[in-house]
């Protein structure tokens, strides 16, 4: 799995730093997006046979190793919108986009669109739903206000 939307038919998390999904693809996409949570859940269910735990309450080391892709996974499963970027890196597209945190092992969630699209005003009610979108597959999710008054969500693996 990669970040992005990409080809080659590899799934790649969308992390909203990609391209666009195009409208005719979009039923493709959420095909690829449940066979991807579908694999990932499996394997919980196979590191956790030990204990019998519940697969969504945990994530696996996977997941804990590479959380950008794990936390964007959960999200667009979650039927949540990425953010888009065009081939110059301009965001044209407003939705979510996962990018490391601060310390190891977190990420951060933020709401972006291009300028003018209205996103600051969104991105309370939006980000607040990414909140239990996270928790149902094993994420810890809490909601700031940072610099400028912008919120975004913290993310980390809950523990288990």
């Amino acid at each position: 799995m990669t970040t992005g939307h990409g080809g080659g038919g590899t799934f790649d998390a969308a992390t909203g730093d990609g391209p666009p999904v195009s409208p005719a693809d979009a039923e493709q996409r959420s095909r690829e997006v449940r066979a991807a949570l579908d694999g990932l859940l499996q394997i919980r269910r196979l590191t956790r046979r030990r204990d019998g735990g519940d697969p969504k309450a945990v994530p696996a080391d996977w997941e804990r190793r590479q959380p950008v892709r794990a936390v964007a996974l959960a999200l667009e499963s979650g039927g949540l919108t990425p953010s888009a970027v065009d081939a110059a890196g301009a965001r044209i597209a407003t939705g979510y986009r996962v990018r490391p945190g601060d310390r190891p092992g977190t990420v951060v969630v933020e709401w972006l669109g291009p300028a003018g699209s209205g996103a600051a005003q969104e991105e309370a009610t939006i980000l607040g739903a990414c909140v239990p979108a996270l928790t149902r597959l094993g994420w810890e999710a809490l909601l700031y206000k940072g610099p400028r008054g912008r919120r975004f969500v913290e993310v980390e693996p809950m523990a288990g």
